[in-house]
C-alpha cells in the first residue's frame, strides 16, 4: 500500500517500500508525477499555478528531509508575500531550513539553511507541513537587503499580521499606533540573531498602511535621501468625499501618487482617479507623479522629481 503524506498525497517511495518496477509503470501511465527523486504525486493532484508548484517541490522536499522547515522564499510563496524585484518568489529555489546537525538529503535541489528556530518562529502551513512564522519569514527574507527592498517585505507582512489581530481590519487600523508597534516588536523578536543589528533600523520604520510595494519602496528612497518624509494613505476631507493619497507632505501641500496597473485597473478607475485629482486641485493641493516601475529601476530620478515638487 503506499505511503500518503496528508494534505497533498505525496508519496515517498523511499520509506514506503514501492519497488522501481511500480513507479516505473505508474510514471509511464501519467498516474505519477515525479516532484524529486524518490517523491511523487498523483498526477491529477499537480497543480496549474506555478506558485502552487513551487509548494508542492517545497512539501517533497520536506518529505526527503524530515525536521526540516519551510523558509525564506518558499515561505514567501506560502504566505503571499511580494518580491522587491521583478522575479516573483515561486521562480527561486525551493528553501528549508533545517537545525544545526541535521543532515540534508543529499539529492535535494533545495537551498538548505541552518539555524536554530525557536518554537515561536515555526508554525504549520495549510497541509500541515512546518513552516516559518509570518514574521520570521519577512526578517529572513529582509536580511542583507537595502532599507527600500526590506521594507517592501516588512510592511506587507506587516498588514497581514494587522489583519490576523482583527476579524474585520478597517483602513484606520494599519496606521493603528498600537497595532503598529506591536508588528514592529513581532519582527523584533523574530530576527535572527546575525541580522539583528542591521535590521532593526528597518523595523523600526516599517508602516503597514503602505498599500504596494511601490509605495514601500519610495519610503525607504526618500529615507535615504534625507527628503522630508510624508504621511502614508493620510486622510484627507474634502466637499466631494474622503480620499487617501499615496504620499502626503502638508507642510508642502504636497501629494505624491505611485502609478501602476493595478490602480487603473479598468477605465471606470482612470475616470474615478482624474476626478480626485481635480477635487483635490481645487482645494489647493498640488501633485507630482511616479510610476512602480521608475521607483524599481529609476529611483534617483523619482526622488530628484519630488526634491524639485517640493522645493
Amino acid at each position: 500500500m503506499l505511503a500518503r503524506i496528508e494534505g497533498e498525497g505525496l508519496l515517498d517511495a523511499m520509506a514506503s517500500g514501492v519497488t522501481d518496477a511500480m513507479i516505473r509503470t505508474a510514471l509511464a501511465a501519467g498516474r505519477l508525477v515525479a516532484v524529486r527523486y524518490g517523491v511523487f504525486l498523483s498526477a491529477d493532484a499537480w497543480p496549474d499555478e506555478p506558485s502552487a508548484q513551487h509548494l508542492v517541490r517545497a512539501h517533497a522536499e520536506m518529505v526527503a528531509n524530515p525536521g526540516s522547515v519551510m523558509s525564506h522564499e518558499s515561505a514567501a510563496v506560502a504566505w503571499g508575500l511580494p518580491s522587491p524585484g521583478f522575479t516573483p518568489w515561486h521562480e527561486s529555489r525551493v528553501s528549508l531550513t533545517l537545525a544545526r546537525g541535521m543532515h540534508g538529503s543529499r539529492r535535494s535541489s533545495a537551498v538548505q539553511h541552518v539555524a536554530e528556530l525557536p518554537p515561536a518562529a515555526v508554525t504549520r502551513d495549510a497541509d500541515g507541513y512546518q513552516i516559518t512564522s509570518l514574521a520570521r519569514t519577512a526578517t529572513d527574507l529582509a536580511a542583507g537587503q537595502a532599507l527600500p527592498q526590506a521594507l517592501v517585505v516588512m510592511d506587507a507582512a506587516g498588514r497581514l499580521l494587522i489583519e490576523s489581530y482583527s476579524s474585520r481590519s478597517r483602513r484606520e487600523d494599519f496606521a493603528n499606533p498600537r497595532y503598529v508597534r506591536a508588528v514592529r516588536e513581532a519582527f523584533a523578536e523574530a530576527v535572527g540573531r546575525r541580522w539583528r543589528t542591521q535590521l532593526l533600523d528597518a523595523i523600526a520604520r516599517v508602516e503597514p498602511c503602505r498599500e504596494s510595494p511601490a509605495e514601500s519602496l519610495t519610503a525607504g528612497y526618500l529615507h535615504l535621501s534625507g527628503l522630508p518624509m510624508p504621511q502614508f494613505q493620510a486622510r484627507i476631507v474634502t466637499r466631494k468625499g474622503t480620499f487617501y493619497p499615496d504620499c502626503y507632505w502638508p507642510e508642502s501641500n504636497l501629494i505624491g501618487e505611485c502609478d501602476g496597473k493595478l490602480k487603473y485597473a479598468g477605465a471606470d478607475a482612470i475616470v474615478l482617479e482624474k476626478e480626485r485629482e481635480q477635487v483635490l486641485s481645487e482645494e489647493g493641493k498640488r501633485f507630482v507623479r511616479w510610476l512602480g516601475k521608475e521607483i524599481m529601476l529609476r529611483p534617483h530620478d523619482v526622488i530628484a522629481r519630488i526634491a524639485r515638487a517640493l522645493g
